[in-house]
């Protein structure tokens, strides 16, 4: 596969995109929109001043630590209730009954525990983040072939050597699946954190300008998390299409 053939999608998916945008543009007017090329210079302009970055750098350090916690709980919990037969069944459907719980009618509890501050924001991305993870992860370890399983236990492997040697090593392009799913919601998990009570951040940014109807602002904002997400998921799911080639 040349370069032209691996690049050919994301490329005329782009464009198109481009193309959608600038047609409802045309559609709706400046009332509600911003044209492509407007935005990209108003988007320009933004990341040039000084006042920007520490509402970007804010988002950023905290969508960092969420899917740090998001990723190791959700694969320590999914690697003990899959390996943990028993476990498994009783707590993954309270896992799969929480996930479908609105997280929304659980931020005031999380304001409560962690304040106005960054933890929140933290706690709050994290929560819709490690869920998804652990759920991947209990079904790759239930998907591993159990010859592999069984020649562990030929081998006299301890558990921690079973986890380590057997089943993270069959498990994890499931595993890394997962956790691809899992950064997105947690991304939003951080913004929507940023919107309902935070003094600064990009959420905190994208509701004060929708509060001032600050449609250039609103657009911009809405870009930079497109182009992040686009950027970091695309490379998420090369690295997950390698994986699971492998296997």
């Amino acid at each position: 596969m040349n370069a032209w053939q691996a690049w050919r999608g994301p490329l005329l998916m782009v464009a198109g995109l481009f193309v959608l945008w600038q047609g409802l543009y045309w559609l709706v007017g400046d009332v509600a929109l911003r044209s492509p090329g407007a935005t990209l210079r108003y988007t320009i302009e933004l990341m040039g001043k000084e006042s920007f970055w520490p509402d970007l750098l804010e988002s950023m350090r905290a969508f960092i630590v969420a899917i740090a916690i998001a990723v190791t709980l959700g694969v320590v919990i999914g690697l003990a209730l899959g390996f943990g037969r028993v476990a498994g069944q009783i707590f993954e459907p309270i896992l799969v009954a929480l996930y479908s719980v609105p997280k929304v009618a659980l931020y005031p509890i999380l304001l409560l525990t962690f304040g106005l501050g960054i933890s929140a924001k933290i706690a709050f991305g994290a929560l819709h983040g490690f869920i998804p993870i652990a759920l991947f992860t209990i079904n790759a370890v239930g998907n591993v072939r159990p010859i592999l399983v069984k020649t562990g236990r030929v081998l006299d492997y301890s558990t921690s050597e079973m986890v380590r040697r057997i089943l993270i090593p069959a498990a994890l392009p499931e595993i890394f699946t997962g956790i691809r799913i899992g950064l997105s919601l947690t991304l939003i998990g951080t913004l929507l954190g940023e919107m309902f009570a935070s003094q600064r951040g990009l959420g905190h940014l994208l509701m004060s300008a929708i509060g001032l109807h600050n449609v250039d602002v609103i657009m911009a904002i809405t870009f930079i998390l497109i182009v992040f997400a686009a950027l970091v998921s695309s490379a998420l799911l090369a690295v997950d299409r390698r994986l699971h080639r492998r296997m």
